[in-house]
């Protein structure tokens, strides 16, 4: 009884607490993007050379968008003639390094691991693309056009700061309805993980000692977590549970990264190479970060 007491109040805590997260957040940084025009972005992003990672890595990071939307933008930057490694700079921050998973990170484990978690994967964001613009990727770009409706961006877009405010609100309630599901699913498995998994059991397979513990949870993240919102309760209970640091940071890089939905959306635009390619970085980065959690934390 006392462990199913534990279980609902986890529960209530943590989503509760995630579910304002992600409104505030979402709200917050739809808003600041409705005062930039897509076709600034576009001129940001078209910059050569190292300064075009960077601003496209920025990009991704600033940006709480799904794969429904990345995917039509990293397009657009494409047809555009951003220079591809500025755009796939863009398409490996944009599902790890966004202000969701920052906000949480930070509310749930800290402001130090939120800035080192930062500072790694926007680091790897812009080195990755690089290497994938010099060794060649961009001729594994399809030649495909990705519908997109842009009548709600525009909404955003125009209007006095009341108007924008209430439809940032809006966007946010709507992708809100689109996590709900993935959000329920991780709470429900964190907190059964919180209330009835030993916590020697966690230490023993997956503590700071075992160097396995981070590439395997990277790799567990692919095909299990699809959404971050589903990663981050699951992983903070592992935490508590003495799961060390270092591999659940894998884990949600993993799954954020590496998600079943964003990468069948990928192969719409990229060849099959391309795809596994990022997958192939997320990967490496997944795992990277978690050794430097480790390491520092």
């Amino acid at each position: 009884m006392n462990n199913l007491t534990d279980t609902l109040r986890y529960f209530l805590i943590i989503f509760l607490e995630l579910t304002v997260l992600f409104l505030l957040i979402s709200t917050i940084v739809t808003l600041i993007v409705s005062y930039i025009p897509p076709a600034k972005l576009k001129r940001w992003l078209s910059k050569r050379g190292i300064a075009g990672n960077v601003i496209g890595a920025l990009i991704g990071a600033l940006t709480p968008f799904c794969a429904c939307s990345t995917i039509p933008m990293t397009l657009g930057f494409l047809t555009a003639g951003a220079p591809f490694g500025a755009v796939m700079s863009f398409v490996i921050s944009s599902p790890i390094l966004n202000p969701i998973i920052l906000g949480m990170i930070a509310t749930m484990v800290g402001l130090k691991a939120c800035l080192l978690y930062f500072i790694v994967t926007f680091f790897a964001s812009v080195v990755f693309g690089i290497v994938l613009e010099k060794t060649g990727g961009a001729r594994y770009v399809k030649r495909v056009r990705v519908k997109n409706d842009n009548s709600h961006s525009a909404s955003i877009q125009s209007g006095p700061f009341g108007k924008k405010l209430q439809a940032s609100f809006r966007s946010a309630l709507s992708d809100f309805k689109v996590v709900f599901i993935f959000l329920i699913i991780g709470v429900s498995i964190g907190s059964i993980i919180y209330g009835y998994i030993p916590q020697e059991f966690i230490t023993r397979i997956a503590g700071n000692h075992n160097p396995f513990a981070i590439p395997i949870a990277a790799i567990i993240g692919i095909p299990l977590y699809i959404r971050a919102e589903t990663a981050i309760p699951i992983g903070l209970a592992l935490t508590q549970k003495g799961m060390s640091l270092g591999a659940v940071i894998a884990l949600i890089i993993g799954g954020a990264g590496m998600a079943i939905p964003e990468m069948t959306m990928l192969a719409s635009i990229f060849k099959k190479k391309l795809v596994m390619a990022v997958v192939l970085v997320i990967f490496f980065t997944a795992v990277i970060t978690g050794f430097v959690f480790n390491y520092f934390l």
